[in-house]
């Protein structure tokens, strides 16, 4: 398994060698040149670990951390050229695993890396995605609702796998089809009706009456609650 490490760092020259050095240990770069894209980036392709500068442009490297925070546990390395003892603890705050300041050893930061995958996923690629009392299991591809799992078809993992890294944001059925399934989907727009009707069956405690997959009408489907 190639582990996914996304460099959220928006100096170019930082990001490219150490993107090389990721590149150099076996594992897969993901540079991202802001936090916005870092966070689009994820909720398209999750990474198993992430290098997250924390002054970017934009939007800070906490306001990121604090965003991946509410759908996934995914390990996250904050990079800071600030030394203050408050700053360190801000990140362990919002859910960072480690700090590391600049200027860093390349040879260090790798080390640190290839640690916490260790300690993280144990020689899997799990990654825990999380809403209310759900989880889905990327490894495995199970959901789970108070700690129970709840059984799932692979078209319905797809789709909640799409919409768990989307919370909060309106989908389309175009959408759900192109970001879930791609060209691979064969059926029509409306069948997508039939899935989400399934999923509520499983997920809401009245599916009549849905709170956590709500249907937006003229728009489309809105998993998690609206962001505030």
């Amino acid at each position: 398994m190639q582990y996914q490490v996304m460099i959220a760092e928006d100096s170019r020259e930082i990001r490219e060698i150490v993107s090389k050095y990721i590149d150099a240990v076996g594992y897969v770069p993901i540079p991202a040149k802001d936090g916005f894209e870092a966070l689009e980036l994820f909720a398209r392709h999750p990474a198993h670990l992430i290098l997250l500068d924390v002054m970017m442009p934009g939007i800070d490297g906490f306001e990121v951390l604090r965003e991946i925070r509410k759908v996934s546990d995914v390990p996250v390395i904050m990079l800071t050229a600030k030394q203050e003892e408050v700053d360190r603890l801000k990140g362990f705050d919002c859910g960072a695993d480690d700090y590391v300041v600049k200027p860093f050893s390349l040879k260090e930061l790798m080390r640190r890396v290839k640690a916490l995958i260790r300690r993280v996923y144990h020689e899997t690629d799990e990654i825990v995605l999380r809403c209310a009392d759900l989880s889905l299991h990327t490894h495995t591809m199970k959901l789970y609702k108070n700690d129970v799992e709840v059984p799932i078809t692979s078209a319905e993992y797809a789709l909640l796998s799409t919409m768990f890294r989307h919370q909060g944001q309106v989908l389309t059925r175009e959408q759900l089809i192109d970001l879930s399934f791609g060209d691979a989907y064969e059926g029509y727009d409306r069948g997508i009706d039939s899935h989400i009707k399934r999923i509520r069956q499983k997920i809401e405690e009245d599916p009549k009456s849905p709170r956590i997959l709500v249907t937006k009408y003229g728009s489309g489907y809105l998993f998690g609650g609206a962001r505030t």
